[in-house]
């Protein structure tokens, strides 16, 4: 709970810092990419802090790579 918090903290006092000069400059698009950034780097962190295994991505490539393998019969 206390690691969740600080997360929050820490999220809410970067927008602070970033978010206003960026509305003032009219960057709605830029605003939009960083908020949503934030929101899943915050999010991925909170889940880090409550203990829930995320999957590398690496994984992914990997289980993909496989596939491409087999259809195209590549070795």
């Amino acid at each position: 709970m206390v690691k969740t918090l600080a997360i929050l903290i820490i999220t809410v006092v970067i927008a602070m810092f970033d978010v206003p000069s960026m509305w003032k400059n009219k960057q709605k698009k830029e605003l939009v990419v960083y908020s949503v950034l934030l929101f899943i780097g915050s999010t991925c962190l909170i889940l880090l802090a409550v203990g829930v295994k995320i999957p590398s991505p690496v994984d992914l490539f990997s289980k993909t790579e496989k596939l491409f393998q087999s259809i195209f019969q590549i070795n």
